[in-house]
């Protein structure tokens, strides 16, 4: 039996960074209450390639 809830899993990924134009891409992996958090995520997470704290959004 599989797990039974509101909690999906969604991929954070550096907005910041698809601007600049800099290779590769910064993204994160975490969970959210779906039915409390219907819209997108935006957290503020590190970003190793550009060295500094970037808006990340949820994508698809």
């Amino acid at each position: 039996m599989g797990k039974k809830g509101n909690r999906i899993q969604v991929i954070l990924e550096c907005s910041e960074q698809k601007k600049t134009g800099i290779p590769g891409i910064s993204r994160y992996v975490t969970t959210k209450n779906k039915k409390n958090n219907p819209n997108r995520m935006q957290l503020k997470k590190f970003n190793p390639i550009l060295k500094k704290y970037t808006i990340h959004k949820e994508i698809k």
